[in-house]
């Protein structure tokens, strides 16, 4: 029999369940115990993830505990106020030193076993009953913590497990310049909560790569506009590593006074975040202020950036990147952030407990604080269930009220994959695309 060649793309040959085309999804990318095993050894110890912000760490000796698919890396301060991150094991007998957050007294990592020590730079400080042990096993370069590569950008710290990683700027690349542009690096918690959803990682995070779900799932910020509401108006695109952004016009857009305010207070009583109590206030004060037929969006702006002087809040000068207030980027493989204003929504998405089918959920609502005035150590105010309308508002509540369904529905008989718009749903596939590179190397 004569030998035909194998004309798939390459990760096609070594991927299972491989993307082979921007149209279409194979369902079990979502739950296959195979595909997720292949994510745990070649994307989450390879790729760039912020593993925590900034904030959480404000102080020489403060920690964090970030966690994924078995992996637990503690995020250190340091005295001269840089980041180091390290491997959390004892390099005795593998205890782990931190867990969740906190301060390291008297600037020491104590393994709570046998009381080994270590400087806040990862050397060896103390190894109790040092004469037991051969010269052999406590050579310095041995005994010292292991480290990841660390990063920081956006007002977040990044980490790498793989020694051999590009540059967290590269791999950031051209996302992350978006986001500079409109001062993301200066804004610093509000609120930070997280949910435990019964779904992939993808599957939960797919929902935020696209607007064209904003018709049905969040009807009241189409206002009354019901299948009117043109999914068009967002402009999409993709890059390369994996990354995307949509951009809305819903700010400039001609609004009156009127529905300028109505929106702005649907965004900040729906989620309290990317528009804060204190926008709407500027803009309801402004209302009577601007004459009838006069552009009210552009005399809002004029306003808040009016206030942000006198109060001493650094905001981001006006420009051309102001057309993603409204709007998103994602960064590969699991942030998001969605500016607006000098505020910001973020999203984390990374797999829980072992399980293909399951998430943790982060949400932030970020905000630019007036110099000097910024708020103290950043901490997760706790875990909530998805429909737990106390602690989350109406449009979270409504993107979690989707994704479950999702999840349980790709085992249906009926189903095999997942078929995407050509240009409102690709960045869905150009986020897996990137996936499949990681699988294949």
């Amino acid at each position: 029999m004569a030998i035909t060649e194998d004309r798939r793309p390459p990760t096609a040959r070594t991927v299972p369940f491989a993307m082979r085309d921007p149209l279409h999804v194979p369902r079990e990318r979502y739950y296959d115990r195979e595909f997720f095993e292949l994510e745990k050894e070649k994307l989450w110890p390879k790729a760039w993830q912020m593993a925590c912000r900034l904030d959480e760490v404000p102080s020489p000796g403060d920690y964090v505990e970030y966690e994924i698919c078995g992996q637990s890396i503690i995020v250190v301060r340091q005295p001269d106020t840089t980041i180091k991150a390290f491997f959390n094991a004892c390099r005795h007998r593998a205890t782990e030193l931190c867990k969740g957050a906190g301060r390291l007294a008297g600037g020491q990592i104590v393994c709570p076993f046998h009381g080994w020590r270590w400087n806040l730079d990862g050397t060896s400080s103390f190894v109790y009953g040092a004469e037991a042990f051969d010269a052999s096993v406590l050579q310095p370069e041995d005994v010292r913590l292991q480290e990841c590569q660390v990063g920081t950008w956006g007002g977040c710290v990044w980490i790498n497990m793989d020694p051999d990683a590009r540059p967290l700027a590269e791999a950031l690349s051209p996302g992350a310049r978006f986001l500079d542009g409109v001062g993301v690096g200066n804004m610093r918690v509000w609120w930070w909560k997280e949910t435990i959803l019964q779904a992939n990682w993808k599957m939960a995070q797919e929902a935020f790569l696209e607007g064209y779900h904003t018709m049905r799932t969040h009807p009241q910020l189409t206002f009354g506009a019901g299948e009117r509401w043109d999914a068009a108006s967002l402009r999409y695109s993709v890059f390369e590593n994996g990354h995307s952004r949509f951009e809305s016009a819903g700010i400039n857009d001609g609004l009156d006074a009127d529905q300028f305010i109505d929106f702005a207070r649907v965004l900040w009583e729906g989620q309290d975040a990317m528009t804060l109590e204190r926008d709407v206030r500027i803009f309801e004060g402004l209302r009577n202020r601007v004459p009838a037929g006069a552009d009210f969006p552009t005399a809002a702006v004029a306003a808040l950036y009016e206030y942000a002087a006198g109060a001493g809040i650094p905001m981001a000068p006006l420009s051309e990147a102001m057309s993603l207030w409204g709007g998103e980027v994602f960064l590969f493989p699991n942030y998001f952030m969605l500016p607006q204003f000098g505020n910001s929504l973020a999203y984390r998405i990374r797999p829980y407990n072992d399980d293909p089918e399951c998430c943790r959920f982060e949400v932030w609502s970020l905000t630019t604080y007036p110099e000097g005035q910024e708020p103290g150590r950043a901490e997760l105010k706790g875990r909530f269930a998805r429909d737990d309308s106390d602690n989350w508002g109406l449009i979270p509540l409504q993107d979690f009220s989707n994704i479950e369904r999702q999840q349980r529905g790709l085992h249906s008989r009926s189903f095999s994959e997942l078929r995407l718009a050509t240009e409102w749903e690709r960045a869905i596939s150009n986020m897996h695309e990137e996936l499949d590179r990681y699988l294949a190397r």
